[in-house]
């Protein structure tokens, strides 16, 4: 039944277009410059989070962590194999689903896990500082996380075992997975003031953690220092001297324990921007100690604040962020041009997200927004805080059934290239556009994003280089022909001026028309797994280039122009 549905949806697509009166949509044109790129990104770019909440972390008298901390996600009390949305016959008819998990086999992650291939994960979160490991000479009992008044974010500190630790490797290695982990760095430090916290950073319990780990080859990709330590500090802070220093011991460990192989990436300080405070960590840390900076972001406000979905379509408060990233990349290239800005934890909304707007479809204006953001300012890795666990997770935290931001990640992951273009475009501020090199069948591609509730737009894309090549093709701008079509041509280039090229359209849309739905459509059709728990095949609709791109109100538009003729991208 789908096939003949696909088939038909480019003749839809345009109809629909033609019957749209003038009133409906707004002309956009964007001038693509393809001669050099303005940043790039690592192939790794999309990154999500598991963090180590456990089921006691609640806000807002809702507690959405479930079972997904680092310590206990999918254990022998959590749900079965075969999840509440294949519904009560599901039980029978998949039987590899039909039996409680033991530990983190769950098919459901790991296919999750798989499609990207490879996804980055990042291990940590705000009680990662307070996380022992319990390896031989810990010297005290290696027990979970509990609630205590007066601790740290009202928890007590927290053991790994090694035997956890095994099976969370075994998971990343079935799965392809590339791992940065975060490490504890208030070990063997003293509050000196409230909230703040000095002395030299006590490695001992971290060096034993990471000897085993690297006797086991385990490939960790990067270790990162600390979480949310840096400036003031959330709930702790250390001064950036100190912290930089730190850093050099790290730096010495791994070198020691790693000898002639490939060393993982020093990242840090897994904080928010402070300019200063970051300035100084790279000049007291020095040349080549630390790889990469890595900052967090939640700018939309608090999980529970009413304005989060209007801020979310507010093209001039999402462009706020721009000067985050901007300030980041001038602090490396004029304090430390070794280093690199990677986004170490980013989840729209605070405090665990927001119940009624993380997992919909509205939230992946801004979450794909922000990777567009980001890319322009050279940053290599984007976490998404988080794969699963709160309301911001890319998989629902019960039922391991993608929520709509794992398919926005996924596409990106798969289309957008590591090569950033720059762009010009004309029309309203609630399009917004990101162009990079495309990934897979090269040319470029195009990201769009439509933040009008009524408004759809009619875009043209031109390539700077060949805006003003059609009277040379043999066919006058200024023709009958061509001014009737001004406002939907695209422009692409010689490649595409026989009419015969091809472009690549995904269409994301919230099933119903309702922003807040749960499921996402592409094309038309909902993105749901297949009836073995499979990820769904991301497919798209060729239309030629010389026709008109529509971008219906509150809609996501991917496109790949695989002949863009983009020097910068090797065409």
């Amino acid at each position: 039944m789908r096939l003949w549905f696909i088939f038909l949806l480019p003749l839809l697509c345009c109809l629909s277009s033609r019957v749209r009166s003038e009133e409906d949509y707004s002309d956009v044109t964007v001038i693509v410059r393809g001669s050099e790129t303005i940043a790039s990104t690592s192939d790794m770019f999309v990154c999500a989070t598991i963090d180590w909440w456990p089921p006691e972390k609640c806000n807002y008298d809702q507690c959405p962590w479930g079972r997904a901390s680092v310590l206990n996600l999918v254990s022998s009390k959590n749900i079965p194999f075969y999840h509440v949305a294949f519904g009560v016959s599901a039980r029978t008819k998949f039987c590899s689903f039909c039996e409680f998990s033991q530990d983190l086999t769950n098919p459901l992650l790991a296919k999750a896990i798989q499609a990207f291939s490879p996804l980055r994960i990042r291990v940590g979160g705000s009680l990662q500082d307070q996380v022992l490991y319990g390896t031989p000479n810990l010297g005290s009992p290696c027990d979970p996380f509990t609630k205590v008044s007066g601790g740290l974010f009202g928890f007590s500190q927290g053991c790994i075992t090694l035997e956890r630790w095994d099976a969370i490797n075994d998971v990343f290695l079935n799965t392809g997975a590339v791992v940065t982990f975060g490490l504890n760095a208030l070990q063997g430090r003293q509050q000196i003031s409230r909230g703040v916290w000095g002395g030299p950073w006590n490695s001992s319990n971290a060096r034993e953690f990471m000897e085993y780990t690297v006797s086991m080859n385990y490939p960790i990709d990067s270790w990162e220092f600390g979480n949310e330590l840096s400036g003031s500090g959330i709930g702790a802070s250390v001064g950036a001297e100190q912290y930089g220093k730190d850093l050099v011991e790290l730096q010495t460990i791994i070198n020691e324990l790693y000898g002639d192989s490939r060393k993982p990436l020093v990242v840090a300080p897994g904080g928010f921007y402070d300019q200063k405070w970051f300035a100084q960590l790279l000049e007291v840390s020095g040349p080549n100690v630390l790889n990469a900076m890595t900052h967090h972001i939640y700018n939309l406000g608090a999980g529970n604040d009413p304005q989060v979905p209007n801020r979310i379509l507010n093209p001039q408060y999402l462009s706020q962020t721009s000067n985050t990233f901007r300030d980041l990349q001038l602090t490396i290239q004029r304090h430390g041009p070794w280093s690199a800005p990677w986004v170490g934890e980013a989840g729209g909304a605070y405090n665990s997200g927001s119940r009624l707007v993380s997992n919909t479809f509205l939230n992946s204006f801004w979450y794909l927004d922000q990777l567009g953001q980001s890319a322009k300012y050279d940053t290599k890795v984007y976490c998404r805080q988080t794969l699963i666990g709160g309301n911001y997770g890319l998989l629902d935290t019960d039922t391991f059934v993608p929520n709509p931001d794992y398919y926005s990640a996924l596409l990106w992951h798969r289309l957008m290239g590591n090569g950033v273009l720059s762009m010009d475009i004309s029309g309203s501020p609630f399009l917004r556009a990101y162009v990079h090199c495309g990934k897979q069948k090269g040319g470029v591609a195009l990201l769009l994003l439509n933040l009008h509730r009524s408004m759809g737009f009619m875009v043209s894309v031109r390539n700077d280089l060949n805006a003003n090549v059609a009277e040379g093709q043999g066919i006058r701008r200024d023709s009958d022909f061509v001014h009737g079509l001004k406002r939907t041509v695209s422009w692409v280039g010689s490649k595409a001026s026989d009419g015969y090229s091809k472009r690549e359209e995904y269409h994301l849309s919230a099933k119903d028309g309702n922003p807040f739905a749960r499921t996402m459509l592409l094309n038309g059709v909902p993105l749901e797994l297949t009836e073995d728990g499979d990820i769904p095949p991301l497919y798209p609709v060729e239309v030629s280039v010389n026709s008109p791109i529509y971008v219906a109100p509150l809609t996501i538009a991917f496109v790949v122009f695989p002949d863009f003729e983009a020097e910068a991208c090797g065409r």
